[in-house]
């Protein structure tokens, strides 16, 4: 029995299957009088649903070809109304039996069902209530719909099933179809952005000979040719700066990622990042490329630089507030890290204040530092905010500060209480980066003793070659898409999300 999506009683399921029963047997018996629907290669479209009811003044009174699925139908004895679905839409269509012969009409009322996939030849007019539509000279099956679609009264609302079944969702939900339309614009807005501003788009690869040391979990695999492990990749930095060693000045990757990690609303163990680097720029400069291209791409795409998000109005536009880490600390929780003398002090604080700190004993106040800011200040950062100089204790890749070693020249972005991006004065050192990767690998080994982690010796072998000073920027598309279609959460806007399978 095929799934429910009606949200139906037993009984009604057991209808469901019947109907099902019921589509197979028009569809045999079409097979029979050789009109097997399956059997169809093409159908010329000449116009969709928007362009024919936005230019009605033009093909008034002229033939079109539309294809679209059977959405609703109206049998009125000898002629009836329909509403086909395209790609841009919803269309009415009148089926007379005069029209397209009394054989073809009996088998529209009869071998027909919602959902069937439809193609249509007639000219455009106006009905008496003024709607659009195309009166039907001729009409074929290209497709036979063998599943009942959710009936009105139910809709399709489960949403395990929505992301489960999301062809299913697109169907009967128009709003999913626009957010999705939206996503592939800010993508493209994305990449007009970059371009313009002398980026170039490149590849990388997605699976790695080595479990890098970053925090991240990977997912594992196995090349039988090469006899090897190799890692689903957990980020694409360090291939781009490797390009960036190359004399590419300026790359850019859209790329998908993968973390052997939980869900939420904000997290998918697979998702889409942008990637940046720009030689001869800082992370300074990066914060005004993040304002510019966000104000830039909510404009094209909403608009706006003025947008809601679950009910909070968002203002992209202009300067976003900026504050260091050890400045928003103290504002959020009243803590100042410059009074602390020792380790032990920061550790102290954190106890008064009742925040754990993970690292326990061995937490330095860097440590305690990170810990406070998750404790009290990322929930108050509401409207677009950069929080920037965070510590050298988890920030590996980041260049230190020349005037307080113990910081690096790093910042997040966050909105809505959630971090958006991360970005970074590229560490560039091939000494200092080494021993930062020795204890990154040594701290997850400690945490995972039957991990690969490993120092990735090409990319310091990479960086001995010289890089230059380098701004880097990484963005999650997915959460800047959840923001800019007023989605509630990550499954919302990746079209086939993870799901746990069904036995």
């Amino acid at each position: 029995m095929a799934e429910n999506v009606n949200g139906a009683t037993a009984q009604e399921e057991v209808n469901l299957a019947e109907q099902a029963q019921i589509r197979r047997e028009k569809l045999a018996k079409l097979t029979e009088e050789g009109k097997n629907p399956f059997v169809k290669v093409k159908w010329q479209v000449s116009a969709g649903s928007e362009k024919i009811k936005n230019n009605f003044d033009t093909l008034e009174g002229k033939e079109v070809c539309i294809a679209g699925r059977l959405m609703s139908r109206r049998i009125m004895g000898k002629a009836s109304f329909a509403h086909v679905q395209d790609g841009e839409g919803l269309i009415q269509v009148y089926v007379r039996r005069d029209d397209v012969g009394e054989e073809d009409y009996a088998s529209f009322k009869k071998d027909y069902d919602l959902g069937d996939i439809v193609g249509i030849k007639g000219y455009v007019f106006k009905t008496q209530t003024g709607e659009v539509s195309v009166h039907c000279t001729h009409i074929e099956m290209l497709s036979k719909c063998l599943l009942p679609l959710p009936e009105k009264q139910h809709g399709l609302k489960d949403t395990d099933i929505r992301y489960r079944r999301r062809e299913l969702d697109l169907i009967v939900n128009p709003e999913v179809k626009s957010t999705f339309v939206k996503r592939s614009n800010i993508i493209s807005a994305i990449r007009g952005y970059l371009d313009g501003c002398g980026f170039l788009e490149v590849d990388t690869p997605v699976l790695n000979t080595l479990e890098i040391g970053a925090a991240a979990r990977p997912f594992k695999t196995k090349h039988n040719a090469l006899d090897i492990d190799m890692y689903l990749r957990i980020e694409t930095e360090l291939y781009l700066k490797r390009l960036i060693v190359g004399g590419l000045d300026r790359v850019y990757e859209v790329g998908r990622i993968f973390r052997n990690e939980g869900m939420d609303a904000f997290h998918n163990p697979e998702f889409t990042t942008v990637e940046c680097y720009a030689s001869y720029l800082d992370y300074f400069d990066m914060m005004e490329l993040v304002e510019d291209m966000y104000a830039t791409v909510a404009k094209k795409v909403c608009g706006t630089t003025d947008i809601t998000y679950q009910g909070t109005e968002i203002h992209l536009g202009g300067k976003w507030t900026r504050m260091t880490m050890k400045e928003a600390v103290k504002k959020y929780s009243g803590t100042d890290y410059d009074k602390w003398e020792s380790d032990a002090d920061a550790r102290d604080c954190a106890k008064k204040l009742g925040v754990n700190v993970d690292e326990g004993e061995k937490a330095t106040k860097g440590h305690v530092l990170i810990a406070l800011f998750d404790a009290f200040v990322e929930e108050k950062l509401v409207q677009p905010t950069f929080i920037y100089d965070y510590p050298v204790e988890n920030s590996p890749l980041a260049k230190r500060k020349e005037d307080d070693p113990a910081f690096t020249q790093r910042f997040e972005y966050f909105i809505c209480s959630h971090e958006f991006g991360n970005a970074f004065s590229e560490l560039n050192d091939p000494i200092d980066q080494r021993q930062r990767f020795v204890k990154q690998v040594e701290a997850k080994r400690a945490q995972e003793p039957n991990c690969n982690a490993q120092v990735d010796e090409d990319y310091v072998t990479a960086l001995e070659y010289g890089l230059p000073p380098t701004g880097g920027l990484g963005f999650g598309v997915d959460r800047l898409v959840m923001l800019l279609t007023d989605s509630a959460t990550i499954r919302d806007v990746l079209l086939f999300p993870t799901m746990k399978p069904k036995k």
